[in-house]
């Protein structure tokens, strides 16, 4: 992909910017009680990675969407939303990508 600025002149291209999905796993809750779970992603963090969550198949009337939370070397994946404290928590199982971009 390449990214050109108002001005014309090439901002990104794929000489200067890269995505690597560095960690897909399935992360499954069996309980409705709110809870997380970490995963090992060496040298990821807030400053060069992103964590997401996608469904992995249709949605119940109680499923929720888990949320994640990018630290040092570390992805936590909760069943909740974690800055809402009335939050409903949810079981199930949805699908973690890591990226790690330069």
């Amino acid at each position: 992909m390449r990214i050109w600025g108002a001005d014309g002149t090439l901002q990104l291209d794929e000489n200067s910017f890269t995505i690597r999905v560095v960690l897909s796993t399935l992360v499954t809750f069996s309980t409705a009680a709110k809870t997380t779970q970490d995963f090992s992603v060496p040298g990821v963090n807030t400053s060069n990675g992103t964590a997401i969550v996608i469904p992995n198949g249709t949605y119940t009337s109680n499923e929720r969407q888990f949320e994640t939370e990018m630290l040092d070397g570390v992805v936590r994946v909760y069943n909740y939303t974690r800055t809402y404290d009335a939050s409903s928590s949810t079981a199930g199982t949805m699908r973690l990508i890591v990226m790690r971009w330069s």
